[in-house]
């Protein structure tokens, strides 16, 4: 059966990035049916880089940087295609990458499907090549999409950069919502355990495959303390708006967050103790007592967004669940 795509490209203030994914998605053995590029930038560059390219629409986010969830919502709210791919900007897609997206929807019940991302190091695609895209019992989640296991596995989740969902389904459930601030962390794993907790499947297509470059983000860098910050608080805010505060994943995580930080304090006190100077010494007791200090303040944030989460891409979403009748829940 042959099915037509929407490809959606989300963007924040990376022009060349763009263009460089506009180039490989117009190499594809399949052409999507449509291309478009969602801009929350504070400029017009990328605007000028998207009308060099005739046929790919250009869409404006306004809510600006940290939204990309909303951007998705805004490339795909009125879709008609069969399937919604969503690429981040700094991913370049394989000529094959939308063929391989589409030809894993043919089991009737595979409602997504997310494609490798590889990082460009040696040897990832080995790593964690047995569990891609799981959804652990203690709450947490695991990634590996940089592996490659050879052949088509069910997944939990997907990363951002490189899913797509059916339209159709995305309408049952009442569209993307945004509740992930900061650096947007979990938005796309929001997306994943909601196509799951309403019945679908969702596979992992090694050959979908794109380069995923990692560009800058908005404000500091990849795997910061900011980071780090929010990846514990729209962590909390992933299992209560998905799962709800009864669900036992909750819970586990919870308590695997307060041991993790008694584990990072302690770690700074043995570096204490190993070390030979005092300014060594200093550095390993501040670096443990800080991380678990993070995880600590992120959760507790999360916790406090959790009681009254916001949607930030509920208007957007607002005409597709009145045409559906959906309860975006």
């Amino acid at each position: 059966m042959a099915r037509h795509a929407v490809v959606v490209v989300a963007t924040y203030r990376r022009p060349d990035h763009v263009r460089t994914c506009l180039e490989h998605l117009g190499r594809q053995t399949v052409e999507p049916r449509r291309i478009v590029v969602v801009d929350a930038s504070p400029d017009e560059n990328t605007r000028a880089v998207v009308d060099d390219f005739p046929g790919v629409e250009y869409r404006r986010n306004d809510l600006g940087a940290g939204t990309l969830a909303a951007s998705r919502a805004i490339g795909s709210v009125d879709a008609t295609e069969d399937v919604v791919a969503f690429i981040d900007d700094d991913a370049y897609a394989e000529p094959q990458w939308l063929a391989e997206l589409l030809a894993a929807y043919e089991p009737d019940d595979v409602g997504a499907v997310g494609g490798r991302a590889s990082n460009g190091r040696a040897g990832e695609e080995l790593e964690g090549h047995d569990r891609i895209g799981r959804f652990l019992p203690n709450g947490r989640l695991a990634g590996n999409f940089g592996a490659d296991p050879g052949r088509i596995l069910d997944a939990d989740h997907m990363l951002g950069a490189n899913m797509s969902v059916r339209t159709r389904v995305i309408a049952e459930i009442g569209g993307i919502h945004d509740y992930y601030p900061g650096t947007c962390l979990r938005e796309d794993s929001d997306l994943a355990l909601r196509v799951r907790k309403a019945g679908h499947r969702i596979v992992f297509a090694p050959d979908a495959a794109v380069l995923h470059v990692a560009g800058d983000y908005a404000k500091g860098r990849r795997f910061d303390r900011r980071y780090r910050f929010y990846g514990a608080r729209n962590h909390v805010l992933l299992l209560r708006t998905t799962l709800g505060w009864s669900d036992p994943h909750l819970t586990r995580y919870l308590g695997s967050v307060v041991s993790g930080a008694g584990r990072e304090a302690f770690t700074g006190v043995r570096e204490w103790g190993s070390k030979d100077s005092t300014g060594a010494r200093v550095r390993g007791l501040g670096g443990g007592v800080i991380r678990a200090a993070v995880d600590l303040a992120g959760t507790a944030a999360g916790l406090w967004a959790a009681v009254r989460p916001v949607d930030r891409a509920a208007t957007i979403n607002a005409p597709l669940r009145a045409r559906r009748g959906v309860d975006g829940g």
